[in-house]
């Protein structure tokens, strides 16, 4: 089996490298095919990436670590495909009023979450209660997405959600406010996920610890910056799926020795390397590398509500003293550029015709004179700890940025 090494460039910034391996061992229980051409399931995959989900909940998680994980345990009542198209996945269909407001949404049958307990109408009611009402009982956490894209909870002004209603034991009725064009594909992002109600009520705050959903995968175990191990569910209701018995998600913080990991065959896929790495997998006759663009901007962030970056010329001097080029030769081994935009070229609505600011920390002084700051100024930057597909050396990159703007005075 000939393992494949995965990578995806960024704009600021790598976004994610992931490579695929087997070992000689892994190979006897790895999906291979047979002679006829038929996949053959089973065995486990080891998926090393640089640090530990966050929780295992998804409606109250933010990080990719986190949903990674959850993704394989959870389904929504909608998905995109491979080509980023709206489609149907616990639910059957949809239907709109003429008005705009009432969704009917009707349900597949006969599929029940890991716990054994049916999905059905009620269990959909019981998460949006979850999610959208704060004197719920199981309401516990930031649920940072709900009141992001539905205004707010219930009982504050800007909620766009009347009720949501079990019409019958498949069907689903959900009553806005005001119109929302884009509320199905709300119900197809991965912090969305059906959560099994028994085992919320079992396990309450600890089942950000204990995840239940309906998806191809079962939580098994979760060793905190370790390892979090999923086998597959045996009732999956999806004939011949999943493939593979187990997924082993590890955590190996450096990049160096999540590569080595793969080419000594102990992991089977990475998330994130130095791109400098990147010559040595194109060296290697039993890795192959795969390029395509990313969806991932790297940036940094100023607080404009307090001095001195309140002051629009100290922002603009600090992006004029920084050598984004020289960042992006230095940690990106060419497998990034340099971002002018909010959002990469990849993705709708990019303006190519921007025109950056250039680096030159000598206007960049004058800058900080007319903002009142001739001597410059004190202040910090927060780095993360932890490597990030988009961030493969976070703390030198920061080092960088503190000289360049140690030679301007700040």
């Amino acid at each position: 089996m000939k393992r494949k090494a995965f990578r995806l460039t960024s704009i600021l910034v790598v976004l994610l490298l992931v490579l695929t391996a087997c070992s000689e061992d892994n190979k006897k229980d790895s999906k291979e095919e047979n002679k006829d051409g038929a996949v053959k399931a089973g065995g486990s995959l080891v998926y090393a990436r640089g640090a530990d989900s966050v929780g295992l909940d998804p409606i109250n998680v933010t990080d990719g670590e986190s949903i990674r994980v959850t993704h394989a345990i959870f389904e929504t009542l909608f998905e995109y495909d491979e080509k980023l198209e709206l489609q149907p996945k616990l639910a059957e269909y949809f239907e709109t009023a003429d008005d705009g407001l009432t969704w009917t949404i009707h349900l597949k049958n006969g599929i029940k979450f890991h716990d054994g307990t049916d999905f059905n109408a009620d269990a959909v009611v019981f998460n949006f209660d979850r999610w959208m009402d704060p004197q719920n009982p199981y309401h516990i956490g930031d649920f940072t997405y709900y009141p992001f894209l539905y205004g707010g909870f219930k009982g504050e002004p800007n909620h766009k959600i009347e009720h949501v209603k079990a019409i019958d034991n498949s069907t689903v009725e959900i009553k806005l406010i005001e119109k929302t064009a884009p509320f199905i594909s709300y119900l197809a992002i991965p912090m969305f996920g059906m959560a099994s109600p028994a085992a919320i009520e079992k396990y309450n705050e600890k089942f950000i610890e204990h995840p239940v959903g309906t998806g191809p995968f079962e939580f098994e175990s979760w060793t905190r910056n370790d390892k979090i191990v999923l086998k597959a569910n045996e009732n999956y209701y999806i004939e011949g799926q999943p493939l593979l018995d187990k997924i082993i998600f590890t955590v190996l913080p450096d990049n160096s020795a999540r590569l080595n990991g793969l080419l000594s065959g102990e992991v089977d896929i990475i998330d994130g390397m130095n791109p400098s790495d990147a010559d040595t997998v194109e060296a290697n006759d039993s890795l192959k590398l795969v390029k395509r663009p990313s969806f991932n901007n790297g940036f940094m962030v100023f607080n404009t509500e307090k001095a001195p970056f309140d002051n629009v010329k100290v922002r603009q001097g600090i992006n004029m003293a920084i050598d984004k080029k020289g960042l992006v030769d230095a940690f990106y081994n060419g497998y990034a550029e340099v971002a002018k935009n909010p959002i990469p070229p990849s993705l709708w609505g990019y303006n190519d015709d921007i025109v950056d600011y250039p680096y030159n920390p000598e206007d960049a002084k004058k800058l900080l004179v007319e903002a009142g700051y001739p001597d410059g100024f004190k202040t910090e930057i927060w780095a993360m700890s932890n490597p990030r597909p988009y961030m493969p050396q976070p703390l030198k990159t920061a080092e960088v940025i503190q000289a360049n703007l140690q030679a301007i005075g700040i």
